[in-house]
C-alpha cells in the first residue's frame, strides 16, 4: 500500500527533526570542547570567560539586527518562526562545532604557519559551507512545505550563516580583547560586525540559490546539479574572501584596502539579488491570483494590497489591522499553492500544495467577513 503524501511528509519531518536534533547535541558538544572546556586547564579561566561574554553581548545584539533585513524582505510569505529558528541554531551550534573541529585538526596536521594558511584558505570554506549548506539541504529535503523557492533559499541561508557569524565572531572578539584588550576588540568589532557582516550570507545564499533551483525546476538533472553548483560558488566566494585576509598578512598590506571593495561587492551582491528575488515572487503570486478576482474571492484593490512591497504594513495600519494581515498573508500563501501545485501536474509530482488551495479560499473568506463587521 503506497503511503498518502501527508504520511510521507509526516514521516520525512520526523527524520528531519531526529537528524536535526542530533547534529544540534553533537555540535554543541564539539564548541564545548573546543571553546568552553580549554579555558579550566589555563591561567586565569574565569578572565577567558569574562572575554568571550563580553563578545557574546557585542556579536548577538548586532546578528538580531542583521536578521531583521531578509525578514522585512520575504514579505509575502513569511517563513515560520521554527523554521527560521532551526537554522540558526544549526548554523550556531551544530555548524560552528563540526567546522571548528575539522578547521582545527587541519591545522594541527599541517603545522606551523603553513596550517593556518590550509586552513583558512581550503579548509575553512569547504568545511563552513558544506554544514551551513546542510541546513538548507534539510529544510529542502525534510521541511519542503516550508521551502518554496529561490527566495527561500536566500532568507534560510542568510539565518543560518548568521547564527554560524554571530558564534564565530564571539570567538574572535573574545580572543582580541583577552590578547589586547579595548584596542583589539574595538578592532575586531568594527572588521567582524560593522565591514564584513554580510560575508557569510552571501557566501551560504549561492547554495541556498542552488537549493531554490531545484525546488523549482522540473528537470531531474537540474534539481541534483543545481545545490553542487550553488555550494561551489560559495566556496568559491569564501576562499577570496579568506584569501584577501592572508594576502594582506602575507605582504603586510592593510586589510581595509582589501576588504573595502570586497565589501561592497558583496553587499550590493547580496541586496540585489534578495530584492529581486523578493519582486520575483510578488509578480508570481499576482499571476497566480488574477483569477481570484474574476471569480470573486479577492478584489482587485485587495490583490494590489496582497502585491504591494508594503502589504502587510499597510494591512496593519488599517482597522482590524491584525485581521487585515492575515488576510494579506492567507491571500500570497493563496497564490504560492496554486504556483506548486500547477507546478507539480506539469511534473506529475505529488505535492501537499493541492489540499490547501480549498481551506485557504475558505479562510479568505472568513477574515473578509471579519472585516466587514
Amino acid at each position: 500500500m503506497v503511503m498518502p503524501v501527508q504520511g510521507r511528509e509526516r514521516a520525512r519531518r520526523g527524520v528531519g527533526l531526529t537528524l536535526w536534533v542530533l547534529g544540534v547535541l553533537v555540535g554543541g558538544a564539539l564548541l564545548w570542547v573546543n571553546f568552553l572546556l580549554p579555558p579550566l586547564f589555563q591561567d586565569h579561566p574565569l578572565e577567558h570567560y569574562r572575554a568571550m561574554g563580553l563578545g557574546a553581548l557585542l556579536a548577538f545584539p548586532a546578528v538580531a539586527v542583521y536578521l531583521t533585513f531578509p525578514r522585512l524582505l520575504d514579505r509575502y510569505d513569511p517563513e515560520p518562526w521554527w523554521a527560521l529558528a532551526m537554522v540558526f541554531v544549526w548554523g550556531a551550534v551544530a555548524a560552528c562545532g563540526f567546522a571548528a573541529t575539522i578547521n582545527s585538526v587541519v591545522d594541527g596536521v599541517v603545522g606551523g604557519h603553513d596550517g593556518d594558511i590550509v586552513s583558512a584558505v581550503l579548509s575553512a570554506p569547504f568545511v563552513e559551507e558544506a554544514f551551513k549548506g546542510m541546513a538548507l539541504l534539510g529544510m529542502f529535503w525534510f521541511f519542503r512545505r516550508e521551502f518554496d523557492g529561490l527566495i527561500d533559499g536566500v532568507i534560510y541561508a542568510t539565518f543560518v550563516a548568521l547564527g554560524f557569524a554571530a558564534v564565530e565572531n564571539v570567538v574572535y572578539l573574545a580572543r582580541a580583547y583577552h590578547q589586547s584588550q579595548a584596542q583589539g576588540l574595538a578592532q575586531t568589532f568594527i572588521v567582524r560586525e560593522l565591514v564584513s557582516p554580510w560575508a557569510h550570507p552571501l557566501f551560504t545564499a549561492m547554495t541556498g540559490l542552488g537549493c531554490g533551483f531545484a525546488r523549482e525546476t522540473r528537470r531531474p538533472w537540474v534539481r541534483y546539479l543545481a545545490p553542487v553548483l550553488g555550494y561551489f560558488a560559495a566556496v568559491a566566494l569564501h576562499m577570496v574572501w579568506n584569501g584577501a585576509a592572508v594576502f594582506s598578512q602575507e605582504t603586510h598590506t592593510p586589510l581595509v584596502l582589501l576588504l573595502l571593495p570586497l565589501w561592497f561587492i558583496f553587499v550590493l551582491a547580496f541586496v540585489g539579488i534578495t530584492f529581486g528575488l523578493a519582486l520575483r515572487r510578488g509578480r508570481i503570486i499576482r499571476q497566480n491570483l488574477q483569477d481570484e478576482v474574476l471569480v470573486g474571492t479577492l478584489t482587485a484593490w485587495e490583490l494590489d494590497l496582497v502585491c504591494s512591497p508594503f502589504g502587510r504594513f499597510k494591512a496593519r495600519m488599517m482597522k482590524n489591522g491584525e485581521v487585515a494581515a492575515e488576510f494579506v498573508a492567507v491571500a500570497a500563501r493563496l497564490g504560492l499553492s496554486k504556483w506548486h501545485a500547477a507546478r507539480a501536474y506539469e511534473g506529475r509530482t505529488d505535492t501537499v500544495s493541492y489540499d490547501f488551495i480549498a481551506p485557504l479560499r475558505q479562510r479568505l473568506q472568513t477574515l473578509r467577513a471579519q472585516l466587514q463587521r
